[in-house]
């Protein structure tokens, strides 16, 4: 199982387009973390481009599952072309719609795979300009309740040991949330337990994907 995917920033709706004889070619990404997710999202992008003659998707998840569709165009010219972008930008939790208006002038087997390709690789570019790609990493969250005395020091430690504060309350007691590395929690809450005298203040979640 790989440990890192890049995947489009989930409020992110990066777009590329590209023009051949007349014909245009808007490809727009999203983050879908779900065949779920992906559909809704097509199915958006379908209704707001209902006069376009296809709306061409492709998806695939961090779990390997993944689509495509030529959506009427030529076997094999579209909806592969796009899922084939994806993959060798090494993004997962990703779909592509990929809009065409037709020019009036046929493009060929071999014109359609280039323009789609281009569209696709299109959107890709602008997300990384605009810096809308992120890293996930598996990781693991973890949150202790700690007396105000040990704020600073608990925070240290977590700090040795790779943890990313994510989130704190402070109430009653103060309850900090950091996401680890997925496996340097263990040194983390070894050393929790020792600060404790053997009393467990942590509790720690299953790895998954997600931002440090």
């Amino acid at each position: 199982m790989q440990d890192s995917y890049e995947t489009i920033a989930a409020a992110a709706r990066p777009e590329g387009e590209v023009e051949d004889r007349k014909s245009r070619f808007i490809a727009q990404l999203a983050h879908v973390a779900s065949e779920r997710e992906a559909r809704a999202f097509v199915d958006a992008v379908r209704a707001r481009h209902h006069d376009a003659r296809h709306n061409v998707p492709a998806w695939i998840l961090a779990d390997g599952r993944e689509k495509r569709s030529d959506d009427g165009e030529p076997q094999g010219t579209a909806g592969q072309p796009t899922l084939d972008v994806l993959r060798g930008a090494n993004l997962r939790d990703v779909c592509c719609v990929t809009t065409r208006y037709f020019g009036g002038t046929l493009l060929g087997p071999g014109g359609l795979v280039r323009a789609y390709t281009a569209a696709a690789q299109a959107a890709v570019a602008s997300a990384r300009e605009a810096g809308q790609v992120v890293t996930m990493t598996l990781v693991t969250r973890v949150t202790c309740s700690v007396p105000y005395g040990a704020y600073e020091r608990v925070r240290r430690m977590a700090a040795d040991a790779h943890g990313v504060l994510k989130d704190t309350i402070f109430a009653e007691d103060v309850q900090l949330t950091w996401v680890f590395p997925a496996g340097d929690e263990v040194a983390f809450t070894r050393a929790m337990v020792d600060f404790a005298n053997g009393e467990d203040l942590c509790v720690v979640g299953e790895p998954a994907f997600g931002e440090l």
